[in-house]
């Protein structure tokens, strides 16, 4: 007769399952409980390493070499991130965690990776002294409700948000992606283009067109009030500039198009052969002609110009005809820049020539061709009322026009966040060091071992202010502990600054993250953290595995 103690039994049934597995996949790889858990707390905190030194303004840049010998600078965690080939299964689920972070709010992507690293790392100290990942969970839950407690009471809100408030939002995600004169001249840009494309649906981003020009350098890029298009007149009679310009957008075809069933036709003589080109022509003609009309009944008594810009296609001898008139016209224009283009100049899109007046027409007080190369671009500026703008990026070379491109998208996305909230959070490090100093008293009230996984939580957000401080060459202990003074002497919400390694007020400063960013922040790295924790099991049993 044999007798198990309850930890015996235990690990017959640990023992059984791991033989079940083995019985259907001898080659199954299985770590179990410990192991697990440190494959994944390893995972973790990999990846925080490799994104730690590009937090903040002052972080440093990665240079990323693709299969080809293409070179990328970036510090910004979401290219990083989605340019890395990612092996390790844990690493690689971070890395969705942290580019999804991206995709909802634009910003944001380093924090979740280190915060997800830091709270691993803090519950793995009490997880080895023997205390269940379980109950460091329960603790991270009630530890998160307690953050976004804090979180709704420190953001600033305001009804309409007002241009110096966008102005410092946009300076604050800007400054950690590029170098801060660039920042700096990128802030206004972003900025002011959200502000132009805004309604009162809200604030739809489409509407904003980036262009690149491998022309000059980066401080050239600028905000063009109307478009910018990728090609010109395909005449070279036609003007390369118009002042005072009527605009036509349109959707129709003005060349020769072959019938959609097959026809034949015979003639005997060559006038009756003519008078066949001549009758197929005409269709066309026809349209070309109330153009031209439209044309010289509006540009009659002054000195108004002409534009046409055409989604479809316009044959040699439409151009010819347009070309004699004085009128500049643009074929195959792109579907997504015809919107753009009535939302910028007013009028409005024609499907059909039939209707054809005054009404329809755009209005533009400058329309110009620039040559770059062989590659010709048309600038539309000028215009009333801009309702879609265009963000020209110039620089030397490829990688830096790369680098341009992705911080002023995520400017774009923190301005309409800015907007969307109708609040803004201090930025600094000053939201983390508030939640720490609520936590360790809220500590106080929470019951049994649960209190072990807010401590946890608390000291995990202290990771945002150190990093910040090490990336600026100070000791990050030392600047905590200053912190921390500043906040008992003072009662306000301070930061580290950067230049000094002493505390600040943020607002003071003009230093705001978004809430919604931070909002996120929060949720997803407790969330993974948690569900990471809770492995026991790790099973490497797929398909690939049988083979050999």
């Amino acid at each position: 007769k044999t007798t198990h103690t309850s930890g015996n039994r235990k690990q017959w049934q640990r023992a059984g399952r791991m033989a079940a597995i083995k019985t259907l996949n001898p080659k199954a790889e299985v770590a179990r409980a410990a192991a697990a858990l440190s494959i994944n707390i390893s995972a973790a905190r990999g990846l925080q390493d490799v994104l730690r030194t590009n937090l903040g303004p002052k972080g440093t840049m990665k240079m990323l070499v693709s299969g080809a010998g293409d070179i990328k600078l970036t510090k910004d965690g979401m290219v990083l991130l989605g340019e890395m080939q990612i092996q390790h299964p844990t690493a690689s689920l971070i890395a969705r965690v942290a580019t999804a972070q991206d995709d909802i709010t634009g910003d944001g992507t380093t924090s979740t990776v280190l915060l997800i690293g830091e709270l691993l790392k803090q519950a793995d100290v009490y997880i080895s002294e023997g205390l269940h990942p379980r109950l460091i969970a329960d603790g991270f839950d009630l530890a998160r409700k307690e953050a976004l407690r804090v979180l709704d009471e420190m953001k600033i809100s305001k009804k309409e948000m007002d241009r110096d408030t966008l102005l410092h939002v946009a300076r604050t995600s800007l400054r950690t992606k590029v170098h801060t004169a660039l920042a700096d001249l990128l802030t206004e840009i972003v900025t002011d283009a959200v502000l132009h494309v805004k309604t009162e649906q809200g604030v739809d981003l489409f509407m904003v067109e980036t262009m690149e020009m491998m022309h000059k350098s980066d401080s050239d890029s600028k905000l063009v009030r109307g478009l910018v298009l990728d090609h010109g007149g395909r005449h070279p009679d036609m003007p390369h500039r118009v002042e005072n310009a009527y605009i036509l957008t349109c959707n129709v075809s003005l060349e020769y198009e072959k019938t959609e069933v097959n026809a034949g036709w015979f003639y005997k003589t060559a006038e009756e052969r003519e008078k066949m080109v001549t009758a197929e022509r005409k269709f066309v003609d026809d349209r070309v002609q109330k153009i031209i009309e439209l044309k010289k009944k509006v540009c009659k008594d002054n000195d108004k110009g002409f534009v046409v810009i055409n989604q479809k296609g316009i044959d040699p001898f439409s151009l010819t005809a347009l070309a004699k008139e004085g009128i500049l016209a643009l074929r195959r224009a792109k579907r997504r820049n015809m919107e753009r283009l009535t939302l910028a100049c007013g009028g409005s899109a024609m499907n059909s020539l039939e209707d054809l007046d005054e009404s329809c027409l755009g209005y533009a007080g400058e329309v110009y061709e620039h040559l770059l190369g062989e590659q010709k671009y048309t600038f539309v500026e000028k215009v009333k009322n801009p309702l879609s703008v265009t963000i020209l990026i110039k620089g030397p070379n490829a990688h830096t026009i790369r680098q341009i491109k992705d911080a002023v998208r995520d400017g774009l996305r923190a301005v309409s966040n800015a907007i969307n909230d109708g609040s803004v959070v201090p930025g600094a490090g000053a939201f983390e060091m508030a939640v720490y100093t609520s936590l360790i008293k809220y500590k106080a009230s929470v019951k049994g071992l649960a209190r072990l996984g807010v401590q946890a939580f608390a000291d995990a957000q202290l990771v945002v202010p150190k990093v910040l401080a090490q990336n600026s060459g100070f000791d990050a202990q030392d600047t905590i502990v200053k912190l921390q003074e500043e906040a008992e002497a003072t009662g306000e919400h301070v930061g580290v600054d950067l230049t000094t390694g002493e505390a600040l007020l943020p607002a003071d400063s003009g230093i705001f993250d978004n809430y919604n960013v931070k909002r996120q922040t929060i949720q997803s790295s407790t969330e993974i953290a948690s569900n990471l924790l809770l492995v026991d099991e790790m099973m490497r049993a797929g398909m690939s595995s049988l083979k050999g």
